[in-house]
Order: C-alpha cells, then sequence, then structure tokens
C-alpha cells in the first residue's frame, strides 16, 4: 500500500484524547490510515511521498455539517428578507434547477469549502425539479474527493395543504421514500473510512407532513442511516408549530421520534433551557449556522448553553443563498465572536455594561467544535483527529502571511481570531487534494465560467 510522511510542521494540532499540540510534528500514512503520529524525529525516514510541512501548522480536515450546495447559484438574492420572505422569493428559481446545474453548483460549493480547510462534508438537498436526482451532487463530491455526507432531503408539504413552499417544488410522499430507499442502498457506504454516506433529511416543519416524518424515520433507522433536518431556525416556524400542531417545534418532533443519537438538526436557534436538556439526555445533534443566522435575522443560537449541557454541537455554512460564503473556518471565526456578544446589552445606573461575556467562546473549542464536534454530530468515530487508526485527513495553512503577522506566538489562536485563510495542503483519504493552495486536477477558472453561466440562465428564467 501506498505511504505518505509529513514531517516538520511548525506546530501539529492533533484533536487525540490528550489534545496534543506538536512542535516540528508530522505523521505517517499507509494508504488511508495514520499509522503514526509524532515528533518528526521519531517517524520513519522515508515514504512514496514525503511532505516537508516547515513553516505550517497542520490539523485534522474541517467537517462541515450543513450545507445546500445548489445555492452557490443564487447568492446575494432577497438581501433584506427573513428566512420566509427569502424561501418564497427563491423557491420560483429554484424550481427551475437541472441536473447539470445541481451538479455544476455542487462542484463549485465543494471545491470552495476544500479550499477553506473541509475535508468532510453533509449536504441537506431537499428539491428535485427537472429530473435532479441526489446522484447529481454525490458525482461532483466523487469526482472532487471529497467525503461526503449526501442527505436525501424532501418537501411534500405544498401552500395548497397549509405549507410554505409552492406546490409546484413538493414530490408525493411514496416517491421520496422509494427515492430514500434507493439512495441509501445505491450510493451509502457503512464501512470505516466510507467516503459516501447518505442520510434522510425532510426539510422543515413547514414544508413536510407529519407522517412523512415518522416514515423517514423508520426506513432510516431500519438501514441504521441518519436523519436530518432544520429545526427552530426562526420565530415564525415556532409560530407556524405551535398554529398548525400545537406544540413548540422541539416537543413536535419529540413526538415524531426526531430525538436520539442519530439525528442532528440544523439551526436550534430557539432553545430553551429544557429542550437544550432534551437534546443533551438523547444525544441529538447540532449543526450551528451562525453566518446564515445573521444574515437572516433569527437570531443567536444559545451554543455556550448547549455545550456546558453536554449538546454535541457541529459547525455547519449552510446554503450559499443565506450565508453566500462557504468558508469553514470563517464560520468558526463567526460562532466565536458570535458567542461573546449574546447577552443582551444593558444600561445600569447611566453607564453601559459589557453586553456578553468574552471568554464564552475560545479558539480552541471553536475547532473542536470545527473537527470533533462535526464529526459526532455526523456519527462518525474515524476522522477529525490526527492519531494512529484514524482516517488520513489533514490541512496545513502556511504561517508566514499578511494575515498571521504579529500572530505567530500562537498559531492555533491565528486560525480563528485573524483574516480566515484558505489552505496550502488538504490530504484527504491519504491523497492529495490541495497543493501550493491550489485543488490538484481541477480546472477551477473553467468550472467557475460554467457555473456563473447556469447562475445567469437559472436567474433570467432559461431552461
Amino acid at each position: 500500500m501506498p505511504t505518505l510522511l509529513l514531517k516538520h510542521a511548525d506546530l501539529l494540532v492533533t484533536m487525540d484524547a490528550g489534545r496534543r499540540r506538536i512542535p516540528d510534528g508530522g505523521l505517517f500514512v499507509r494508504d488511508n490510515e495514520i499509522v503514526q503520529v509524532g515528533p518528526s524525529a521519531e517517524l520513519p525516514a522515508a515514504a512514496d511521498r514525503v511532505i516537508n510541512a516547515r513553516g505550517m501548522i497542520v490539523l485534522p480536515g474541517l467537517v462541515n455539517t450543513h450545507h445546500h450546495l445548489y445555492q452557490t447559484l443564487t447568492r446575494c438574492l432577497a438581501q433584506d428578507s427573513g428566512l420566509f420572505g427569502w424561501l418564497t422569493t427563491l423557491y420560483p428559481i429554484w424550481a427551475r434547477l437541472t441536473p447539470e446545474a445541481v451538479y455544476v453548483s455542487a462542484k463549485v460549493g465543494l471545491a470552495e469549502l476544500m479550499l477553506s480547510g473541509c475535508t468532510t462534508s453533509s449536504d441537506h438537498l431537499y428539491i428535485y425539479p427537472n429530473g435532479v436526482r441526489i446522484d447529481d451532487e454525490i458525482r461532483a463530491a466523487v469526482e472532487l474527493g471529497m467525503r461526503f455526507h449526501a442527505t436525501r432531503g424532501s418537501m411534500s408539504l405544498g401552500q395548497s395543504q397549509g405549507g410554505l413552499p409552492p406546490d409546484s417544488v413538493v414530490e408525493r410522499e411514496d416517491f421520496i421514500l422509494r427515492e430514500s430507499r434507493r439512495a441509501i442502498e445505491q450510493f451509502h457506504q457503512p464501512a470505516r473510512f466510507g467516503m459516501v454516506r447518505v442520510a434522510l433529511a425532510p426539510c422543515s416543519p413547514f414544508s413536510v407532513t407529519p407522517d412523512l416524518m415518522r416514515e423517514s424515520a423508520a426506513l432510516a433507522r431500519s438501514y441504521g442511516v441518519r436523519l436530518h433536518t432544520h429545526l427552530a431556525e426562526t420565530v415564525d416556524e415556532e409560530r407556524f408549530c405551535l398554529e398548525k400542531f400545537g406544540a413548540r417545534p422541539v416537543a413536535y418532533v419529540e413526538s415524531l421520534g426526531w430525538t436520539g443519537p442519530d439525528v442532528w438538526h440544523a439551526h436550534c436557534v430557539h432553545l430553551n433551557r429544557q429542550e437544550i436538556g432534551l437534546f443533551a439526555r438523547t444525544g441529538s445533534g447540532v449543526a450551528h449556522c451562525p453566518s446564515s443566522n445573521m444574515r437572516l435575522g433569527s437570531g443567536i443560537a444559545p451554543i455556550r448553553a448547549m455545550r456546558d449541557a453536554g449538546v454535541r454541537v457541529g459547525l455547519g455554512v449552510d446554503g450559499s443563498a443565506s450565508n453566500d460564503a462557504g468558508h469553514l473556518l470563517a464560520e468558526a471565526r463567526q460562532a466565536m465572536l458570535l458567542q461573546r456578544v449574546s447577552r443582551p446589552s444593558e444600561v445600569h445606573a447611566g453607564r453601559h455594561k459589557p453586553a456578553g461575556d468574552p471568554a464564552a467562546l475560545g479558539a480552541q473549542e471553536v475547532l473542536e467544535m470545527a473537527t470533533l464536534g462535526g464529526a459526532a454530530v455526523l456519527g462518525r468515530d474515524d476522522i477529525a483527529a490526527l492519531a494512529p487508526g484514524m482516517a488520513a485527513d489533514f490541512i496545513g495553512y502556511r504561517l508566514e502571511r499578511l494575515a498571521f503577522a504579529g500572530a505567530l506566538h500562537d498559531p492555533l489562536a491565528a486560525l480563528v481570531f485573524c483574516t480566515p485563510p484558505t489552505v496550502d495542503l488538504s490530504v484527504i483519504n491519504g491523497q492529495v487534494r490541495v497543493w501550493e493552495g491550489q485543488i490538484v486536477d481541477l480546472d477551477l477558472p473553467a468550472l467557475v465560467r460554467r457555473h456563473n453561466a447556469l447562475s445567469r440562465a437559472l436567474l433570467r428564467g432559461e431552461e
């Protein structure tokens, strides 16, 4: 089996059980598995490929737990709308998606993530017009060499039945379940180091029926795959659930069997203390998407309280039409800063008091959320740490860059506090996928040109 040796990293951040940080560190890989980690002097002297990482900080690849890749085609629309207004503006545009548009947009979105340091990403594709299938984005991920969790999303509750999406973009529930079964049987790779995994993901309380939620949960559990949905994202969603189901969003999904260690929910902005406790007790996961929540004015998720209660929390960039970016390291920075201002402002005795807590979330902890936290949310124990027996997914950033000037006394903090860089090196499943800042074997300018042509046609309403 091929071997790879990385050595002489200025700092190797392992995220292992001891959270070791190893100066002049390195690792030895056989095929797609890490065999040895430690000081460079203790590693083998040779390998089929040797990477000198001097001048770099090296750490496990980042894990993205929530995205909508097709939305790279529709950035910067409905700029001043909340979630429901934003969705109703974009649904008719997304109804014109084609299989090529989904494939190309997925490749663009995954390339953007890869260059930010992401080596594993999930995606939530829930709209399937004009022959689109989940196969289209899986093909893009396989070609790029990204570790990928494809969630077969769905919408079945159209406006005529009291839902938010127009009837033209929803599917019949029997078809959704058949396609969900096909996706699992065709693509899911449950073995350790599996590159493609499938989960089932009815979109939201306002776009699917309770029956579909129950049936999807039963189907997923019969195959041993995970469940994903949006939850408690906005006050509007809370009102919808109270009016239609007589329960807050968390109580509603709990009644349908949608809590447990095989479930993760996106956003969870509006959770109270009891709901946080429920998630902690049941092992339910959360994908925290701070930039999207800010862009749409949804609110600030209580991540500090979740972490303190023991809830599994990972990071998600969310769709590139509600974030307008796909930089996972930037999302870590945003998560850290947002928790520091999450308390309401107070004025006391004529003097302003601090609005938040500057120690609420630090660089080490938010990078743990971006790696180990994301792996836990996706149900993986084979990624997100540099240790023997783990997948050979790791990234490197050069430290001698303008954005880090003056911060090299703490390279790990520089990654989060300073301007987020792109990676210089990315290895996924033992394969070098980014070298000297460029994605290997990808004509990125040509891909972007085709993507922009498809975006223009989509916005003009052309086929």
